[in-house]
C-alpha cells in the first residue's frame, strides 16, 4: 500500500537504555534536521507522539499572535 503524497512512514525506531530515539536519515533529510538543531516534542494521551522543529512551532506561533492581533484590532480607530 502507497502512502498518499506528503505523508511518509520512516519506518520503527527503538527507544534507547537513556531514552533516545534516532531519527532516520530519510526523515532528517526531507525535513532539512541537522546535528544540533531544537526538536519540540509533544503529546496526546490518545494520539500519541509527534516532533516538530522549534522553526515550525515559532511560525505557527508567530501566526496565531498575528492573526490575535487583527481580531483584537478597532477598524474605526
Amino acid at each position: 500500500m502507497k502512502a498518499p503524497k506528503g505523508k511518509h512512514l520512516f519506518g520503527l525506531v527503538t527507544v534507547g537504555s537513556k531514552g533516545q530515539i534516532v531519527i532516520p536519515k530519510k526523515a532528517r533529510d526531507l525535513f532539512g534536521i541537522e546535528p544540533g538543531d531544537s526538536l519540540v516534542l509533544v503529546g496526546d494521551e490518545k494520539e500519541g507522539l509527534a516532533i516538530i522543529t522549534n522553526e515550525r512551532v515559532s511560525r505557527m506561533l508567530q501566526n496565531i499572535l498575528k492573526e490575535d492581533a487583527d481580531d483584537d484590532s478597532d477598524p474605526n480607530d
